[in-house]
């Protein structure tokens, strides 16, 4: 039976995901800050489905996490034959109003938090010659967005990251997918909406938590390189490429003033 390792699987899209790899008869080990809120799941899904479910409450933006996550699993003599990356954090607001501290957590979580699990679960999947690894990226990913300058950049990495490993992966019987969801209903975002004041989404632009799951799952399972749920996401991000750079910024720039002023 295979073992699925999912970060940030407290809530949001982690934890449909948790639903979705327990309903296709993983093993789950689910990661996240909170460990109330993840004995909480593993008990659900361990009754749902009749799996084995472990918890591992850790804070990814920390250095050293990932490692500390491995050397347990070691311990354990838990292989993980899938890897969701899915823990990251997002701030809006202007560049200068947000703060070095929540610049720094963005950073530390989104890129070098992700960067660390891929160090330390990747090489043994390749070894084994056999995993899968889902990485969340965001819409956000294909184009500069004024407002969340920080986190779009972030999730550009992300995506860049995945499509560099997809091709270096070739033939070793290891996939990696790049999930890249619209604005999606989940804590992350009304936290931020919240913290900011002025982050004001129209209701049809946020897609549902578990459609963007359940994209993302098959997507995994199929091997495929990169999924953006919703059709107007993806015609989005066509029409994006379509359009020059200088003007992109300009659209995105009027965008995002509109989220901060109304």
């Amino acid at each position: 039976m295979e073992t699925t390792l999912i970060t940030g699987a407290s809530s949001g899209i982690g934890k449909s995901l948790a639903a979705l790899f327990a309903r296709g008869g993983s093993n789950l080990v689910l990661v996240a800050r909170s460990q109330a809120k993840l004995e909480k799941l593993a008990k659900q899904l361990q009754a749902e489905h009749k799996i084995t479910v472990w918890v591992e409450p850790a804070d990814l933006s920390r250095p050293g996490a990932a490692k500390k996550l491995a050397a347990s699993f070691a311990r354990q003599d838990i292989e993980v034959d899938i890897l969701v990356n899915n823990a990251g954090v997002l701030e809006h607001g202007r560049f200068i109003d947000i703060g070095t501290q929540a610049h720094r957590r963005m950073l530390d979580l989104n890129i070098s938090g992700l960067t660390e699990m891929l160090d330390y679960f990747l090489p043994a999947m390749v070894e084994r010659g056999s995993g899968r690894v889902l990485n969340v990226a965001s819409i956000a990913s294909f184009q500069p967005i004024p407002s969340l300058a920080i986190y779009a950049a972030s999730k550009a990495f992300v995506l860049s990251l995945t499509e560099s490993l997809a091709e270096e992966l070739k033939g070793s019987g290891v996939s990696i997918t790049a999930l890249c969801p619209g604005i999606t209903a989940t804590n992350m975002v009304s936290t931020a909406q919240e913290n900011s004041g002025g982050l004001n989404i129209p209701d049809f632009l946020i897609g549902d938590v578990d459609d963007v799951a359940a994209d993302g799952y098959k997507a995994c399972m199929k091997g495929e390189v990169i999924v953006v749920p919703g059709a107007m996401n993806l015609a989005a991000i066509l029409a994006g490429r379509a359009i020059p750079k200088w003007l992109l910024r300009r659209i995105t720039g009027v965008a995002g003033r509109y989220t901060t002023d109304n």
